[in-house]
């Protein structure tokens, strides 16, 4: 078993080296980052890259200009990077994929938490939840970020719908007052670990953060508790955990109700808010008018962060719709492990949990299967 420290230390074989970054003389084939720092006019900012062994290392150093204006560039490292720009001990955090163009705005004396990010995806996204942390650590103080429940089902489902990005990495491995946002010593944050762990074997074989990721997470899993061999990071099978949640009427509406009453059970975990979640909702609606009259039944947990807009839409659909509110925690998730939105799961007739649907089109044909 490794402890955590253990673990940190083995990253230094883990990572590469990091490629050489340029300051100077851009083209089209690196990315490039620049913005403002103001009060640090005329200082040196040092660029930062992990070392594999819970730290960081500097690669290069860049001046700020006279008018707080600073530029950065680098090639691409074949694989998404975490970097960071460091001034008088305070560090903000940025992404780097391929050969995007970011800005980043901040003031010297409060660098992490002033810090503005854009122009990228997983820039954007970074900037999201730091600012959540930031509303947190402003409001409670660092040391209650990593304790603030609501903070954690948050950022649980940022990461949950693209656990493959650099966005969930770092959150992964980011600390707070001290504390790691996700403890492996936690099951339930475990859980968590093991979705990004999973994504990243899926999407990611060949990412030098993949390995380390799901040696965080077996090794923490055989502490919590002993696993058979073959130990797998997927959804349990055979029975399933119960699930008990409001729909849009207001209404208690359990899992068990239906679930191994003699119908067949699509159980589908969305977002009504997410991309693609219309054309997914088109697709159910074809099987349930196929398959309803045959004992088919669907069940969708919605985890839109706006409760109005998920109303909106339940109201509309002739299955069952429930609402996991930011009260119910993502503990549901975690019980089926969902590692992406949507996922969705049959349960049959006897109301074992039989199958995981990966493609929403194989739907039809997955389901016909167990009527």
């Amino acid at each position: 078993m490794k402890s955590l420290k253990k673990f940190f230390a083995s990253l230094a074989m883990a990572l590469p080296v990091m490629a050489a970054m340029s300051l100077t003389g851009c083209s089209d084939s690196k990315w490039k980052v620049d913005g403002h720092i103001t009060g640090a006019e005329g200082r040196d900012v040092v660029v930062e890259a992990p070392n594999g062994a819970g730290g960081w290392y500097p690669v290069d150093t860049v001046t700020v200009g006279k008018d707080g204006a600073f530029k950065i560039s680098g090639t691409p490292f074949g694989h998404p990077e975490l970097l960071r720009l460091t001034l008088d001990g305070q560090s903000a955090y940025f992404p780097i994929d391929s050969i995007e163009s970011l800005t980043i705005n901040a003031d010297a004396s409060t660098l992490q938490a002033s810090a503005r990010l854009a122009g990228s995806p997983s820039a954007e996204k970074m900037q999201e939840v730091n600012d959540l942390i930031a509303g947190v650590a402003k409001a409670a103080g660092d040391s209650a970020v990593a304790f603030n429940p609501d903070l954690k089902r948050k950022l649980a489902e940022i990461i949950l719908r693209d656990p493959a990005d650099i966005v969930a990495y770092y959150l992964i491995f980011h600390r707070v007052g001290g504390n790691l946002l996700f403890s492996p010593y936690e099951k339930s944050d475990l859980r968590i670990i093991g979705a990004v762990a999973n994504s990243y074997t899926r999407l990611r074989p060949n990412d030098p953060r993949t390995a380390l990721l799901t040696d965080l997470y077996l090794s923490n899993r055989r502490i919590a508790a002993p696993a058979p061999s073959g130990d797998t990071i997927v959804a349990r099978e055979m029975q399933y955990p119960e699930i008990s949640l409001m729909d849009e009427k207001g209404s208690t509406r359990r899992l068990s109700d239906i679930a191994g009453n003699g119908k067949v059970v699509v159980l589908c975990f969305t977002a009504y808010g997410a991309q693609g979640a219309s054309a997914l909702n088109v697709e159910l609606n074809k099987v349930y008018s196929a398959h309803h009259a045959n004992g088919l039944e669907i069940y969708q947990v919605g985890v839109d962060e706006d409760e109005f807009q998920w109303k909106q839409s339940a109201r509309n659909l002739p299955w069952i719709t429930v609402y996991n509110t930011p009260a119910d925690g993502a503990q549901t998730l975690l019980d089926y492990n969902v590692s992406v939105l949507p996922s969705i799961f049959i349960l049959n007739r006897n109301g074992d949990l039989v199958e995981r649907v990966e493609n929403p089109d194989r739907l039809n044909s997955a389901v016909s299967r167990y009527l």
